[in-house]
């Protein structure tokens, strides 16, 4: 094939109908305004992980304040119209002119991208900020700001609105004899689709933080339900010098934590629903090469690792190098444990079975910090790898000799581990080498589709074989495969490889899938990127579905991760209004549709039986209405699954997702585990939010 020749061209002149591009089409992005315009490069998203991720920042400034030793009280507040209001006392943001700016100090650093104390000088040895864009990319996706400042015996406020616009000068509006910084925010209604704050992920998150900074007092109030007269900005809380509303008495939801344990309290909060292997928790903080490491550690009885890392107090969901030198210390030191005994050559431990059962928390501090990302998810400072490895591997090292019962426990139970592993491996390899998992041959029970691209394919999960044949007659063959699972699967919170391979039901699955299980899972072979799971809308569905729920999350985490699982919702009745027919998926549609004193499971209501009432002439003529009540998929016939729950036009399909791994971690723990008191007490405590079906 001849190669095309292109003759080379100086400034060409654009043909009829075309474009120029030059220096005028480049435009420019000054301040805040790239911040609105791209607001997921700097908080993720703006959803509602990205709306509480501006909390998280205002915070986090707070924070760095209690890390130097100069705040150690905190308070987060909700507020009336979508406000949040974080308070702290410490030093206070300086509000003198700033020589560059020429501004005040306060308003170049709500204004002022990278403008803050995190870059040398004497602000701060430590900080969670990397790139100082915090409280001004906050100001920026806010329509009101109001920093309040108490510092040098005065008290300075100044505003902002519509995205980061100050409104006036940073003014002097009284004296002060407290110390610190409000800053008050209400998010963008044009930058965020819903601005309703979850009470409790704010909660979780600040307790984490408490854990981190010994001595530091955090609180949190919900206020939004109190009267708003006084609590919007300019009312008597701002215009008063209180720091902590609790200080008002408000009668409102509240929580405070403290904790001088550190991360101990953190391993110990943990593992409250888990047995120990041993008594005594690990815990050393030493200094570096510049790191602080701080490391705790406790053994569970238990298959699943929990090993959360932070670096500078900021939560580092995919590790970083912190996490690679614990990991790499915590092998060698085990390994050199069992060889010191007389362990065999062929008793080495891998990564994986140090990890099982092992409950820990990684923290590091360091002034120059480097993370993978504006969000902070993955450490990538390089030093702090070593710092980490050399620190942890003298303290775990001395911990083991002189405990010498706690490092025959943790020996036995890693040993223990590394058997398991191997009988895993030996069983899993015997089905591979059977042609089980490898692809070739389909479950006899699969309705496969037609098509073979996995991004327009989705896989229907039901229960039963009556279900997956209505399901396979209702069904577009062309995009929607069906799989239907007998009864309940293995509860696998406990089971190890080998064991769940020996389950039909699951196996069925994870060829179904197609991406494997264990160390050979391939998210890129999925067949389906819609996974959709579909239960009877009653106790035993219910149960089933938290089943799969486990599993996907222990051994299928990427497929929930990437968006790819979701929980079908069947309707619960089916209303005739004469030749009308309307599907309710819950009793509030059904009360609205029929009338709330509609009894349900009736064939026919005529309007005779409806009484007299001055409404009976009318009630005479109005249709018949009868309610179905389904209880399970198997009561659709095939036309009514496929308009309800399988026409992608009119379905309603629920994505799984996990805001909080960690929470959801211990959740599954409790719900599914042995320990029958926490999953009692979790039941009793929350009996009158479920919905029976009795």
């Amino acid at each position: 094939m001849a190669e095309k020749k292109h003759k080379s061209v100086k400034n060409p002149t654009p043909t009829k109908g075309g474009s120029s591009y030059g220096a005028a089409d480049i435009t420019v992005l000054e301040g805040l305004e790239a911040v609105r315009r791209r607001p997921g490069m700097y908080i993720g998203t703006t959803s509602l992980s990205g709306l509480h991720h501006l909390v998280w920042e205002v915070f986090d400034n707070s924070r760095d304040e209690a890390m130097g030793g100069f705040a150690n009280d905190i308070e987060i507040a909700l507020l009336p119209d979508n406000l949040v209001r974080v308070a702290d006392n410490g030093r206070g943001i300086p509000v003198e002119i700033h020589p560059k700016t020429k501004v005040s100090t306060l308003e170049t650093v709500m204004t002022k991208l990278h403008a803050g104390g995190k870059f040398g000088g004497s602000g701060y040895k430590v900080s969670g900020g990397l790139h100082g864009v915090g409280v001004s990319v906050v100001n920026a996706l806010s329509s009101y700001v109001r920093a309040e400042v108490h510092r040098d015996g005065g008290k300075f406020v100044q505003e902002y609105k519509n995205g980061g616009k100050p409104v006036g000068k940073t003014k002097k509006i009284g004296s002060s004899n407290l110390h610190g910084t409000i800053i008050t925010f209400e998010p963008d209604a044009t930058i965020f689709p819903e601005r309703e704050f979850d009470f409790d992920t704010i909660v979780s998150h600040m307790r984490q933080q408490a854990y981190l900074v010994r001595g530091l007092r955090i609180s949190m109030l919900d206020l939004r339900h109190a009267p708003s007269t006084g609590l919007r900005a300019g009312g008597k809380i701002n215009d008063s010098e209180v720091y902590n509303l609790r200080e008002l008495g408000l009668d409102a939801p509240s929580t405070t934590f403290y904790f001088e344990g550190g991360l101990r309290s953190l391993v110990a909060f943990q593992n409250r629903h888990l047995e120990p292997i041993h008594k005594n928790i690990f815990y050393i903080e030493k200094e570096q090469d510049g790191v602080t490491v701080e490391v705790a550690l406790q053994y569970v009885d238990d298959i699943t690792a929990r090993l959360s890392a932070f670096a500078n107090n900021i939560y580092n969901s995919e590790g970083g190098m912190h996490v690679t030198g614990f990991k790499a210390a915590l092998t060698r030191t085990l390994n050199n444990q069992i060889k010191s005994s007389g362990g065999k050559e062929s008793d080495s431990f891998t990564g994986d079975d140090v990890l099982e059962g092992l409950t820990a928390v990684v923290s590091v501090k360091l002034r120059e910090i480097q993370f993978e990302g504006q969000t902070k998810a993955k450490l990538g400072s390089v030093e702090a790898r070593s710092a980490t490895e050399t620190v942890f591997s003298e303290g775990f090292n001395a911990f083991l000799e002189e405990h010498p019962e706690e490092a025959r426990s943790i020996i036995g139970k890693v040993t223990l581990a590394m058997k398991a592993r191997k009988a895993a491996k030996a069983a899993k390899d015997s089905i591979l080498r059977k042609g089980a998992l490898d692809g070739m041959t389909l479950p006899g029970k699969l309705a496969d589709c037609q098509t073979k691209s996995a991004d327009e394919a989705e896989i229907f999960i039901v229960e039963g074989d009556s279900a997956g044949g209505t399901a396979k007659m209702g069904r577009d063959r062309r995009t929607q495969a069906v799989l239907p699972l007998r009864g309940k699967i293995l509860n696998i919170e406990r089971a190890r490889l080998d064991k769940m391979l020996m389950s039909e039901q699951i196996k069925n699955l994870v060829v179904a899938m197609g991406t494997a299980i264990g160390d050979i899972f391939d998210i890129g072979k999925l067949r389906y990127h819609k996974v959709i799971i579909a239960t009877d809308a009653d106790v035993d569905g219910a149960h089933i579905r938290t089943l799969l729920l486990t599993l996907f999350y222990r051994h299928f985490r990427p497929i929930i991760d990437g968006g790819y699982l979701y929980i079908a919702q069947p309707p619960l009745f089916k209303i005739k209004k004469g030749k009308e027919i309307i599907y309710a998926y819950s009793d509030e549609e059904r009360v609205a549709a029929v009338g709330k004193d509609m009894p349900v499971e009736v064939e026919e209501v005529t309007p005779e039986e409806i009484g007299e009432s001055e409404e009976t002439e009318k009630a005479k003529k109005s249709p018949k209405v009868s309610v179905q009540r389904y209880k399970g998929l198997g009561e659709m016939n095939s036309e009514e699954l496929w308009e309800t729950t399988m026409d992608p036009a009119r379905r309603i399909l629920k994505q799984v997702a996990i805001e909080d791994a960690q929470e959801a971690d211990q959740i599954f723990d409790m719900l599914m585990g042995t320990d029958v008191p926490a999953r009692k007490s979790f039941i009793q405590s929350h009996a009158k939010e479920a919905t029976l079906d009795i």
